[in-house]
C-alpha cells in the first residue's frame, strides 16, 4: 500500500472499542482518531472528561472534542480507515444512514466477534454484499485479547487478516505497542468463524460450570472444541491453516478460561438457572456467543458438520432444554 492511511474513524462505544482507541493513540505513528458512538450522554462525558464513563473508565482518552460525534456520516467521511466495533447484532443499525458511497475508497477494519442476524453472514461478507466492500480493502482484528487487559497494559497479541496482507501489515503498523503485538494473515474466514465459534465454545464452558462440572471436564470440553472449530472452519473455507495459531486456539483458550470473559459469565449463568433475559440484564453487557449460535445453526444446515458443543448450546438457549440434562448428554459425545 502506497497511499498514507491516517485517519482513522473508530464506529463503537463499548470496552473493546475503548481498548482498539487506547492501541491507536498510544502507538507513536502519526495519525487523526475519530470516534463515534451512540449515547450523547457519554461523548459529552469523553469530550470533558477524556474518560469513557461506562467502560474501562480508568482509560484516558485524549482526543480533540470535535473529533467525538454522535453522528458517524461526516466522520466517515473525515477517514481514510474506518474500524467497525459494534456488536454484529447492532452493526446494521449502526449503519442505517451510510451508503455504498460512503465508503468508497476506504480501507474497513473489523474488530466485531460475531454474525450479523437474519444474514447469518460474517461481517467481510456483509459489508461485500450489503456496501460492495472488497476482500482486500478489508481487514479483521482477532487474536486472544481482553479489552480490560489492554487497559492495564499487559502484554497481548493480536492477528490482523485480510485479502491484501500489505494492507494488513500497514494496519498493525498503527496499532502496535509495548504491550501489543501483532501476526499477519490472509485467513479472513478462519479467523472470523474461529472468533464467532470460540464465543460459543465460551458459553459452553461457563454453562458446564455453572452445573457443577470441575476442571478436568472442561479441558475435555475445550480439546474437542478446536477440533470442532477446525472442522467447520475447514467446511466453510478449505485453505491450509494451522488451527493451534494464537487467533484460533489462543483465542478460544482466553475466552473460555478467562475471568473477563463475558461470553463464559453469561454461561455460567445459564448454567445456575437464570434465563437469557435475566443473564443479559443483569451483565449489562452483549455476550456475542447468544446471538452467534443461532446463526451458526442456521448457516450449518448448509454444511452439515458434526458441530455437537454448538448444537447443545443452540438447544439449551433457543429451545429451552436443561442445561444439566443437555451437558450429561453432550459429555457422551466427547472424547
Amino acid at each position: 500500500m502506497d497511499k498514507k492511511l491516517n485517519k482513522i474513524t473508530v464506529v463503537g462505544g463499548g470496552s473493546w472499542a475503548t481498548a482498539n482507541i487506547k492501541m491507536l493513540i498510544d502507538n507513536t505513528t502519526p495519525k487523526e482518531i475519530f470516534w463515534w458512538m451512540r449515547n450523547a450522554e457519554a461523548v459529552e462525558h469523553l469530550q470533558k472528561f477524556a474518560r469513557n464513563p461506562h467502560y474501562l473508565s480508568s482509560v484516558e482518552i485524549k482526543l480533540p472534542e470535535q473529533n467525538i460525534s454522535t453522528d458517524l456520516k461526516p466522520l466517515i467521511a473525515a477517514a481514510d480507515i474506518v474500524l467497525l466495533n459494534v456488536p454484529a447484532a447492532f452493526l446494521k443499525d449502526a449503519l442505517k444512514d451510510i451508503t455504498t458511497a460512503d465508503l468508497k475508497g476506504k480501507k474497513i477494519v473489523s474488530a466485531i466477534k460475531g454474525i450479523v442476524p437474519d444474514e447469518n453472514l460474517i461481517i467481510a461478507e456483509f459489508l461485500h454484499q450489503k456496501y460492495d466492500i472488497s476482500f482486500d480493502d478489508f481487514m479483521v482484528i482477532s487474536g486472544p485479547c481482553h479489552a480490560e487487559e489492554v487497559a492495564l497494559e499487559k502484554l497481548s497479541y493480536l492477528t490482523i487478516a485480510s485479502g491484501d496482507t500489505k494492507l494488513a501489515s500497514q494496519f498493525a503498523g498503527m496499532i502496535n505497542t509495548r504491550y501489543i503485538k501483532t501476526n499477519i494473515s490472509d485467513d479472513i474466514y478462519g479467523t472470523e468463524y474461529g472468533a464467532v465459534l470460540k464465543n460459543v465454545y465460551a458459553i459452553a464452558s461457563g454453562i458446564c460450570h455453572g452445573v457443577g462440572y470441575g476442571d478436568n471436564f472442561q479441558a475435555v470440553l475445550i480439546s474437542n472444541a478446536i477440533r470442532e472449530l477446525e472442522r467447520f472452519v475447514a467446511a466453510v473455507h478449505p485453505i491450509d491453516r494451522d488451527i493451534k495459531e494464537s487467533a484460533y486456539l489462543g483465542d478460544l483458550l482466553v475466552t473460555a478460561y478467562s475471568q473477563f470473559s463475558r461470553n463464559r459469565t453469561f454461561g455460567n449463568m445459564i448454567g445456575k438457572g437464570y434465563t437469557v433475559t435475566s443473564a443479559q440484564l443483569e451483565m449489562n453487557m452483549i455476550a456475542e456467543g447468544y446471538y452467534a449460535v443461532n446463526c451458526l445453526h442456521e448457516v450449518n444446515k448448509q454444511y452439515g458438520v458434526s458441530i455437537p458443543i454448538c448444537e447443545a448450546v443452540y438447544a439449551i438457549l433457543y429451545q429451552k432444554r436443561s442445561p444439566v440434562v443437555e451437558m450429561r448428554n453432550l459429555a457422551e459425545k466427547l472424547s
